[in-house]
């Protein structure tokens, strides 16, 4: 899948770019990586609860092999039917979003004061 690909599907969500890495492309809004994109297959960014829906719609979670064991990271396949409802792929690409942001805002570290 190429950037502009993944453009066209989530063009109901708005901008998007992309950036090569590993091998695949990181989609990026808002200023946080929502989306990757390997081997012509979109996977979205998703907490637990998100998972759940997206196992529900038929989707799978990235998985990759390393040092000979099997890794997974937090995203999902985008569902089939996303791929052919450009509303649904901007609804779960807001969602992704949302959760990324969530993540990073975590990750960030907080300046406390000296006592």
């Amino acid at each position: 899948m190429d950037e502009a690909g993944i453009v066209d599907i989530f063009a109901a969500f708005g901008p998007v770019r992309c950036r090569r890495m590993f091998g695949g492309l990181g989609v990026y809004a808002g200023g946080v990586m929502f989306a990757l994109a390997v081997d012509d297959t979109l996977y979205l960014k998703a907490d637990a609860a998100f998972a759940t829906r997206l196992a529900a719609a038929g989707s799978r979670i990235f998985t990759y092999e390393r040092l000979g064991r099997a890794v997974t990271l937090g995203f999902w396949s985008l569902p089939e039917a996303a791929l052919d409802d450009l509303d649904l792929a901007a609804e779960l690409a807001g969602l992704a979003v949302n959760l990324a942001h969530k993540a990073a805002a975590s990750r960030r570290p907080t300046r406390g004061r000296a006592v």
